[in-house]
């Protein structure tokens, strides 16, 4: 195998990234426990404080801007959703 699909063999993927933020915003007590993908962020314990924390968090981490009117309850209600609203966003972006 060459150096090139060895790399895109080991990057994680979108939703390997949106749990690693989770985890992280959600802190250690959190670390081991499985986190289900359409679990409610609430459920998972993540305040408003911290949803908003995770949207900036993804923003760093993706390297993008979410525009204003994706910034709804809706999008941000669990990882799913977040991963939905993202591979629109990045769709988009590479498309351009």
């Amino acid at each position: 195998m060459n150096q090139l699909s060895e790399q895109q063999h080991t990057e994680p993927t979108c939703r390997e990234r949106l749990i690693a933020l989770v985890r992280r915003i959600l802190g250690e007590p959190n670390g081991s426990r499985p986190l289900p993908i359409d679990a409610r962020l609430s459920d998972l314990g993540m305040s408003s404080i911290k949803v908003v924390n995770f949207m900036l968090a993804v923003e760093a981490e993706f390297k993008l801007i979410i525009p204003q009117q994706q910034i709804t309850p809706e999008h941000f209600e669990s990882i799913a959703t977040v991963e939905a609203m993202l591979t629109v966003l990045l769709d988009s972006a590479r498309s351009r």
